[in-house]
């Protein structure tokens, strides 16, 4: 019996929901660094197979470096390849998983290099040196998933100096790695809808109440004449403002909001597209199909499809 064999899951239930991660699970057996030997910054490696590559999430940010194999990542509702040098920091409680599907019959013996650390410590940090507050729009950023472009190598290098040190010169090392994150500018978001917009302008707060409304309802039909006349402006002064603080269009940015919740219901139960089409506020599945594709790069059915693959298991036969 191969490695590949020995770990790969058996008679699994059926999941719809990723796993939270405990503390309590994270044993030095499987990698682990314990937090009263290293602090709040903690290191792990792994190879693939793994009790430890599956859909779920945690409290902690998680830096997630691939340095062997390639495959498809799901981050949120994000779906797309990766290969050695895929860079990538996942929020708190944002799902996530790596499945390689260029596997050798043994497995790898390293596939990720992992660091993760938590919010409180930083943020309530930077409230007192100002340098550390450098780091926070980055990590805004990071609910939503960042993709780094362009800094596997020395990505790697900081994992290894972190790895390797403790104390105040592993919180140096680890202050040098987010200075390098933060000041990167050839990234994406993972995630579709984003605010961009950090002016002072007293209008910024009508926005994201216009924006709250849109993302806490997404079947009500909005119309941008009607917002902007409740915000007291024009319709063109309105569309320029909103695009300004989202960086997307009304149009777009409803259809997008769309989209995401419907990736949600696809991802997290059995309904019909057609049924999942309506309830997230298109008028007919022709428009949330060719919508769909333009902002996932492909359809409901076939998201569904690859969607059912974060488990690392073969996807469920189910009605479109």
């Amino acid at each position: 019996m191969t490695q590949r064999d020995r770990l790969a899951p058996r008679n699994l239930p059926r999941q719809r929901q990723p796993e939270l991660e405990h503390e309590h699970v994270r044993s030095p057996a499987l990698g682990y660094e314990s937090p009263e030997d290293v602090g709040f910054v903690r290191c792990l490696s792994h190879g693939f197979p793994t009790p430890l590559a599956r859909w779920h999430h945690h409290d902690e940010y998680e830096l997630h470096l691939i340095n062997a194999t390639s495959g498809k990542a799901f981050v949120g509702d994000w779906i797309g390849p990766f290969q050695p040098g895929h860079l990538v920091l996942v929020g708190p409680r944002l799902p996530h998983n790596w499945v390689s599907m260029d596997l050798p019959e043994d497995g790898v013996p390293q596939r990720d290099l992992v660091i993760q650390f938590q919010h409180e410590p930083i943020a309530q940090a930077a409230a007192h040196i100002p340098e550390l507050a450098e780091a926070l729009p980055m990590l805004e950023r990071a609910r939503l998933g960042i993709e780094f472009f362009g800094m596997g190598e020395r990505a790697e290098q900081h994992w290894h100096r972190i790895k390797g040190s403790r104390g105040l010169r592993r919180f140096a090392a680890f202050s040098e790695l987010l200075g390098d994150l933060a000041h990167c500018t050839d990234f994406r978001l993972l995630s579709s809808v984003q605010m961009q917009s950090a002016g002072d302008d007293d209008q910024l707060d009508h926005i994201n109440a216009v924006v709250s409304r849109i993302t806490n309802d997404v079947s009500q039909a909005f119309s941008a004449s009607q917002l902007a006349t409740e915000l007291g402006m024009s319709e063109s002064r309105f569309s320029r403002f909103f695009r300004k603080a989202t960086g997307n269009t009304f149009t777009d940015f409803v259809n997008r909001v769309r989209v995401n919740r419907a990736c949600q219901l696809l991802m997290d139960s059995d309904r019909l597209v057609t049924d999942i089409c309506y309830e997230v506020g298109f008028n007919n599945v022709a428009n949330f199909n060719r919508r769909f594709l333009e902002i996932k790069g492909m359809t409901p059915t076939e998201f569904r499809r690859q969607a059912d693959t974060r488990f690392g298991m073969p996807p469920l036969v189910r009605k479109a």
